[in-house]
């Protein structure tokens, strides 16, 4: 990679023009706003430094191995924010941008493209709330209120008024001027002997100053200093593209494999067909939090490839095309199991790790992807068993570290296994013994699920384990049994707990035996009332109460204040019972 001879903007901007200049898509898209690219415009003019540029310089033979995307040239901040993907069938060769993509866009909407973003305290939904605008360049003094040395302001076209303290210069209009003398005549003709007003002396000569330097810098001077890369090696590549872009917004690695995947797939756009799914996926139940990264990822392991590493060598062309072959399954499998998994209880918010979705989305793949799989009673066992898994998976952390050291052998007991039931027993007897071990201690219970509070994600999956009737696809709230806003020491003293425990009552209001899952309705209802009195005017019969009491583990006795610390210690006791019962 070497230092090039520095080009003049109008040379970049000509190329840029003809797709010459072309943005490979592990590029993200265009982040700069009107006053960034005012400000890049006057740095120019005050001859700062605005950074090297990196390009990639890639031969006719290869301009088809990857996808392109022309650069923005004209934004607008509804309507069109996306870069338009670019047919180089043909071409002898184009320069990818590497680094300064967001500099040369800005340079570029500012010459001869247009701006559109939303004028100030406008309402969306008015159409004439976008104008569009180009950028002009006041040639007769200093803006007002900036730090800025030169004026450059973005203006529709009827809001273009010069007057005795203004004069507009459309900025694009620079690339008509081929010689010194256009800058002096255009200056003469329009301020110094301007018909309509009588403009100053030292206005002409910032106009002529102004005028002069812009022209030198836009059309003379050597201002794009740049490496250029011709190797091509995609990692080296794909390396240096992070190396440079590290600074900037972090990139997702995905976005890099897209680049690649976009180019290897024949009957679809991999890039938007990810993005697409990531959002639909995100939108599912209370929502969730996948990536594209989790995408490809499940992509892998859901096309029984053998080496599922998220590295550049496994997207190559042959395995792209296995992929692309069962996009479509891979697709409803994923979805499947995120709408179990929600049907579970769980949500973005929740769910404390994505990679558990996988051997859920594998299996469902494995059996055949059945439409009626969540919502049938026939299923009920096979449903329990995965929840099982799932939730002693996450509280066992086994996808911290190395997820791949799981997710193989669990897909090779799933495939030999699958003729019943999700295979639980065969997965915990595999990691048995192990650091991703699924099994639990009553040391585990005692230590760990027993000590957990609100506000943890695993102390929701602890609850679930407690709860295996709910249905989530109605909505259940974490519940404070005895209400935590009651929990005042003002309050409690009224209730007649003594000064010496206030401490004990208070730090252990959060405690998981202090918890409970109850309908959102009912929570709602429940709100901050005392529970012994919530109790029993909400459970009037017996019959009532030893149903409540009995779902909810809870101790037979009088739920008073007075009695909060043996009802928290005989409460843990049952938790304690239950979860032995389900996990030992």
């Amino acid at each position: 990679m070497a230092y090039q001879t520095p080009l003049t903007i109008a040379k970049v901007i000509k190329d840029i023009s003809s797709n010459r200049y072309v943005l490979p898509s592990i590029q993200r898209e265009y982040v700069w706003d009107a006053e960034q690219i005012e400000t890049l415009f006057d740095s120019l003019m005050r001859e700062y430094p605005i950074g090297t540029f990196l390009f990639w310089q890639i031969n006719k033979e290869h301009v088809t191995d990857y996808d392109f995307y022309a650069f923005m040239k004209n934004y607008h901040e509804v309507k069109n924010k996306h870069n338009e993907k670019v047919d180089l069938k043909g071409s002898d060769g184009v320069i990818a941008v590497l680094d300064g993509q967001q500099r040369l866009t800005s340079i570029y909407l500012g010459l001869k493209g247009t701006y559109a973003y939303k004028r100030k305290y406008a309402s969306r939904t008015n159409p004439n709330a976008y104008p569009t605008r180009k950028l002009y360049l006041n040639l007769l003094g200093k803006p007002k209120n900036s730090n800025n040395k030169y004026n450059f302001k973005f203006l529709p076209e009827n809001e273009v008024e010069n007057d005795q303290d203004n004069y507009w210069f459309e900025v694009g209009k620079i690339l008509d001027m081929t010689e010194d003398g256009d800058v002096s005549l255009y200056v003469n003709d329009n301020i110094s002997f301007s018909e309509d007003f009588s403009y100053t002396k030292e206005q002409s000569r910032f106009a002529i100053n102004a005028l002069s330097k812009l022209y030198n810098i836009i059309n003379k001077a050597g201002t794009i200093s740049y490496y250029k890369e011709d190797s091509t090696e995609l990692d080296k590549v794909l390396n240096i593209f992070i190396r440079v872009n590290s600074g900037g917004t972090k990139l997702s690695y995905s976005d890099l494999l897209l680049s690649i995947a976009s180019a290897q797939w024949d009957n679809h756009d991999a890039r938007e067909e990810i993005i697409d799914f990531v959002n639909e996926v995100n939108e599912m139940g209370d929502g969730f939090r996948i990536n594209k990264d989790f995408v490809l990822k499940s992509a892998l392991v859901l096309s029984d490839l053998s080496d599922i590493a998220f590295k550049v060598d496994n997207f190559n062309k042959k395995n792209m095309e296995d992929i692309e072959s069962q996009w479509k399954i891979i697709k409803k499998s994923i979805r499947q199991a995120v709408l179990l998994v929600s049907s579970f209880g769980y949500s973005g918010e929740t769910l404390s790790s994505n990679n558990a979705l996988i051997p859920i989305a594998y299996y469902l793949m494995i059996i055949g992807n059945p439409d009626n799989f969540i919502d049938s009673g026939n299923n009920r066992s096979d449903k329990e068993k995965i929840k099982k898994w799932l939730i002693s998976s996450l509280l066992k952390k086994v996808f911290s570290g190395q997820p791949d050291n799981v997710l193989r052998p669990i897909r090779e007991i799933i495939k030999e296994n699958s003729n019943n039931e999700f295979p639980i027993e065969k997965i915990q007897e595999r990691f048995k013994g192990t650091n991703k071990s699924i099994l639990f201690t009553e040391d585990d219970i005692n230590e760990f699920l027993l000590n957990l509070r609100y506000g943890k994600s695993d102390t929701l999956s602890t609850l679930m384990l407690l709860y295996p009737s709910l249905d989530f696809n109605n909505k259940f709230h974490i519940d404070h049994i005895y209400p935590k806003s009651k929990f005042k020491r003002s309050y409690l003293k009224k209730q007649g707990v003594s000064e010496n425990k206030l401490d004990e009552y208070i730090n252990s209001v959060n405690d998981i035996t202090n918890l409970q899952l109850l309908a959102a309705q009912l929570n709602e209802e429940k709100l901050d009332t005392d529970f012994d009195k919530w109790f029993n005017s909400h459970q009037p019969t017996e019959d009532g109460k030893f149903n409540y009491r009995n779902i909810n583990y809870l101790p037979n006795m009088e739920y008073t204040y007075e009695n909060y610390p043996e009802f928290i210690e005989k409460r843990r006791e049952l938790l304690k019972n239950k979860l032995c019962q389900i996990l030992l």
